[in-house]
């Protein structure tokens, strides 16, 4: 059986520009439609049973974050349920791929996938679970569900949210984590549903998932520079969170993400915010050291560079959240590479590591949701 490679399906983006015989494959990245960026990849090579595969990726080199491909490894799966590391290079601008299969079929990918069927699954997984109550904010551009759930009857208002860029599934891997022990029997779990209403959106943006991006919805526009002017013309799934946003204010809040670079679990806050007070950061640093303390998958010294004062981008979510509702507001970054302070020379960061993260964040916020204070509503 000669050896092909396939990218037409969920969440699929490969292009194969020469096929040079046996398993060696020049190869490129689509880009997100309408758009620029490109950086996730996702493709299944069929007959590679005892093949010398050799997979390069010719036009790594004008991707979104070139910076991500050094100490890179892709991750490959005989079965596509289970991930592990592959021997990755970067150099001159190609990102190459180096495997010997002993499976007919070998699924590579960026990072590992959650496609739609998993989320759909996980939407009816999550309905299901005690306490819970579900509604459909609106559409997306291509008719898919924006799903949001309640869970719990505190004053204070907690929104977690993720996959604002699809290419990040480990964001999604996370609320698989995160969302079943809320609404567990966990005593943590019932003192946090005691304290706080949580609100939850599992995907903010399941267009750009089906359809292979890095970084954007149906209509190539990045939801995350999006929520100082949403418009459903171009960004309604920002406009729906926001529009429920301003019904239920928001005291807490976590949006989570991937970060193609930095090999670390970090936090990027709200210091740049016009309304950023001493009292409000405390209470952020309070729940960093809560999470340092739950987990060594996570750490402070590395990550984003910290905004200036009253210079932080206000279209940004975590930004936005902060200024417009007064909330802690926060952006989780999990690594495409590896956590370095904790390192996994078989999967890297993976599905599993970014679950037990889900549950970690939230027993941290359990140990400080009394000491955020609910807003007065009117």
């Amino acid at each position: 059986m000669a050896v092909s490679i396939h990218s037409d399906f969920d969440g699929g983006n490969i292009e194969v520009v020469q096929a040079h015989g046996g398993g060696r494959f020049d190869l490129a990245i689509r880009p997100d439609h309408q758009s620029h960026y490109y950086q996730w990849f996702y493709f299944r090579v069929d007959g590679a049973s005892g093949v010398d595969l050799e997979l390069r990726l010719t036009n790594a080199g004008g991707s979104a974050y070139t910076g991500g491909w050094e100490g890179y490894k892709a991750r490959i799966s005989s079965d596509g349920a289970h991930w592990r590391q592959a021997d990755t290079a970067y150099a001159d601008g190609v990102l190459s791929i180096r495997h010997r299969s002993a499976s007919e079929t070998l699924w590579v990918a960026y990072f590992a996938p959650y496609d739609s069927d998993r989320h759909r699954a996980l939407v009816e997984r999550v309905k299901a679970l005690a306490g819970i109550s579900h509604r459909v904010l609106g559409q997306t551009l291509d008719g898919r569900d924006l799903d949001l759930f309640r869970v719990g009857e505190g004053p204070r208002v907690v929104w977690l949210y993720a996959r604002q860029h699809p290419g990040e599934t480990m964001a999604e891997w996370w609320m698989e984590g995160a969302i079943p022990w809320l609404c567990s029997d966990a005593p943590e779990a019932i003192a946090l549903r005691a304290a706080a209403t949580f609100y939850i959106v599992l995907n903010c943006n399941p267009d750009g998932s089906a359809r292979g991006h890095l970084r954007t919805n149906a209509a190539g526009t990045d939801l995350n520079r999006q929520w100082a002017e949403p418009s459903a013309e171009k960004s309604p799934e920002v406009l729906a969170l926001r529009n429920a946003m301003d019904d239920t204010g928001v005291d807490f809040a976590i949006d989570v993400h991937g970060d193609e670079a930095i090999p670390h679990v970090f936090m990027a806050g709200f210091e740049g915010i016009p309304s950023w007070t001493p009292q409000r950061d405390v209470l952020y640093r309070r729940y960093l050291s809560a999470l340092s303390a739950r987990t060594l998958d996570f750490q402070t010294t590395y990550g984003y560079a910290v905004d200036a004062p009253g210079q932080a981008n206000l279209a940004v979510s975590t930004n936005a959240v902060a200024e417009r509702f007064g909330a802690i507001a926060m952006t989780l970054e999990m690594p495409f590479k590896d956590h370095d302070d904790a390192p996994d020379a078989v999967e890297g960061w993976s599905p599993a590591r970014s679950q037990a993260l889900g549950v970690a964040c939230l027993k941290a916020l359990s140990d400080v949701i009394t000491e955020i204070p609910p807003r007065a509503r009117g």
